[in-house]
């Protein structure tokens, strides 16, 4: 028998931060267009809904629990946003009519149709001996769709700050074979292969050899070493 120990060295866990987000656009086939460095990004806030208890009576007692569907959603912050976020924002540029349709240059419309959009980042795992080098949490975020932000312009004075953006948003479940559908991955550094987690990466960041995209779940536990079978 072994007793339990508490605090032990290395392993007086904890998260911070949040770094390397990633935006991909959701295309009409429901695979994602090439992914794009999200600069400026402040947090993520997760705020899961759902998963609410119902009781049952039968003769007269308790008789079990129901629980709701979870539903993954959440909040974006950042100081800035690409180019590419506007679409996710209901906002469009003008296109011309003649000929081969082209874009008007810095020129945006808002209350547009809103894109759906994928998203990935990191947060970073610490310990008592590796500070917040001792890895991280790499969150995969599917089907999502943005809500409306508001936005405070203030003249400048002898406090001057940077606007900070936010937005709401919410996703949809997608198909994961064998399980619930979800619209929320977590990949622990710290536990699964670095070979394969490096293999993904290139995957979701791109490299030399493809662009960056955002696969599907499937193909993520494929790519972290899941086999059939």
């Amino acid at each position: 028998m072994v007793m339990l120990k508490w605090d032990e060295d290395t392993k007086r866990l904890f998260e911070n931060g949040v770094d390397q987000g990633v935006l991909y656009l959701k295309k009409s086939d429901g695979t994602y267009d090439k992914g794009v460095a999200w600069n400026g990004l402040t947090k993520v806030s997760e705020s899961p809904e759902g998963a609410e208890s119902t009781a049952k009576y039968a003769n007269n007692k308790k008789y079990l629990n129901l629980r709701s569907e979870e539903r993954f959603k959440g909040q974006i912050s950042a100081y800035t946003y690409p180019q590419e976020w506007n679409a996710c924002q209901g906002k469009r540029a003008p296109m011309s009519t003649g000929g081969t349709p082209k874009a008007l240059a810095g020129v945006t419309v808002s209350g547009q149709a809103r894109s759906d959009f994928g998203l990935s980042y990191r947060t970073r795992i610490g310990n008592d001996t590796e500070g917040l080098d001792h890895g991280y949490i790499l969150h995969l975020v599917y089907s999502a769709s943005a809500g409306v932000s508001s936005k405070e312009y203030q003249t400048i004075n002898e406090s001057p700050d940077a606007l900070e953006f936010s937005w709401d948003f919410d996703t949809v479940p997608t198909t994961v074979a064998g399980m619930k559908p979800t619209a929320h991955i977590e990949i622990n550094s710290t536990l699964v292969d670095k070979t394969k987690l490096a293999d993904l990466e290139k995957k979701l960041y791109g490299d030399e050899s493809g662009e960056a995209t955002l696969p599907k779940p499937e193909e993520v536990f494929t790519i972290l070493g899941l086999t059939a079978g």
